[in-house]
């Protein structure tokens, strides 16, 4: 193996480690979201208070990807990597107390950190791509972007099956302390192989740079943060819960389900160039954002429309959520080759952490309504709520610029 890394380019080597720490972060932190649903669920917690669990997590994600950005480029990437990945050790160790102390405010607490964690850690390897890959090759870039990007959400994906199937055969302890155990050995490899000065930027930045003053990076960050909403308002809380609840799934068949939307949705995001132009040389731009997002609005409304009269509604929620993952996996990947092309040059990571705070701020706001929305009104207003949000997302995409 150490041959073969050795034949490599020093920018294809630090790409393979950034993706393989990333890998190793996002496979448990999709589990440890399943542990947490699935079991307080299993406690008798409501939706709304499930969904509160996870408050910190996206809150604390808005600051991070605010400050990290800029954070990375004063030290390295490299660095903000590896605290993300230490963090994330921390955060499964306090969920390792007595049963007895994991109260709501000690598992907020937990995510909190854990929110900061993966933070870090995405907007640290997102950005690393920017400076791996020579200066105007834009369809490399765009490659490198969709394979990072949909690899990491498949493997999401298989940590939601991990998840529910580590909280059958071992427990919630049992399952954090697996995890635990092998992050911590991801990452002290992590230490000694990133590169020291990876995306640190030539020019010490202010703290007041990290409020992007570039108008594409804006407005695709405004888009951003009502298309995750839109996912997140009916796929975070209501979704697992509605499967357990009203169709009777147990965990396995809860966490495999999800599992297997969220890696189809990943290997959508890999290839999701070849979707957008890339056989005909073409690269996309503002007017395919838009496009795709109106293609994926009609969704979350043929499903709604089924569950409110009764139309097949199970089929056509299964069904339908597929499509869905399938179109938003595209949507998803544009957005992320696009902030990484508009990202400047030196210090990458304050773009891009602006733009994953908007994403943040969606997660945030999608997260408290599924749990709010479905305790209060069902499923069916989740999808409503989810189809105004991409409705305002393709709006604000057509003032992105066309190429």
């Amino acid at each position: 193996m150490s041959t073969v890394l050795s034949r490599l380019t020093p920018q294809l080597r630090q790409y393979l480690i950034v993706t393989g720490n990333y890998w190793a972060f996002t496979l448990t932190d999709g589990a440890l979201r399943m542990l947490v649903v699935l079991h307080f669920h299993q406690l008798g917690y409501s939706p709304l208070d499930i969904a509160l669990l996870f408050l910190f997590y996206e809150f604390f994600g808005v600051v991070t990807n605010l400050l990290g950005g800029w954070l990375g480029a004063r030290i390295g990437l490299n660095r903000t990597m590896n605290i993300g990945l230490g963090m994330q050790v921390v955060a499964l160790g306090m969920l390792l107390v007595p049963a007895a102390m994991l109260t709501v405010p000690w598992v907020m607490l937990a995510q909190a950190l854990s929110g900061i964690a993966k933070d870090l850690n995405k907007m640290s390897a997102k950005s690393s791509v920017k400076q791996l890959v020579p200066a105007g090759a834009q369809g490399m870039l765009y490659q490198w972007v969709a394979i990072l990007t949909g690899s990491k959400n498949a493997l999401k994906g298989a940590g939601f099956f991990l998840g529910g199937v580590l909280l059958t055969l071992l427990g919630f302890q049992g399952a954090v302390l697996a995890m635990a155990v092998v992050l911590t050995l991801v990452w002290l490899l992590s230490l000694v192989s990133l590169k020291q000065e990876l995306g640190r930027a030539k020019n010490t930045p202010k703290f007041s740079q990290v409020f992007s003053k570039s108008r594409p990076v804006n407005t695709l960050s405004a888009a951003r943060m009502f298309l995750f909403g839109a996912r997140d308002v009916w796929f975070v809380v209501a979704l697992p819960v509605y499967l357990a609840s009203t169709m009777g799934w147990d965990h396995w068949s809860v966490g495999g389900f999800l599992a297997l939307w969220v890696i189809g949705y990943g290997i959508i995001q890999s290839v999701a160039p070849y979707f957008t132009g890339k056989g005909s040389g073409h690269i996309p731009g503002g007017r395919a954002v838009f496009l795709w997002a109106l293609g994926l609005l009609l969704l979350p409304v043929l499903i709604a429309v089924s569950l409110s009269s009764h139309f097949y509604p199970q089929t056509v929620l299964l069904a339908g959520l597929m499509i869905f993952g399938g179109v938003f996996a595209i949507n998803s990947s544009l957005h992320s080759y696009l902030i990484v092309s508009y990202a400047r040059e030196d210090g990458a990571s304050m773009d891009v952490g602006f733009y994953y705070m908007a994403n943040a701020m969606g997660r945030l706001l999608g997260t408290v309504l599924s749990g709010y929305l479905f305790q209060i009104a069902g499923l069916t207003a989740c999808l409503w709520v989810s189809a105004l949000f991409l409705a305002i997302a393709a709006l604000i995409s057509l003032y992105l610029p066309s190429r």
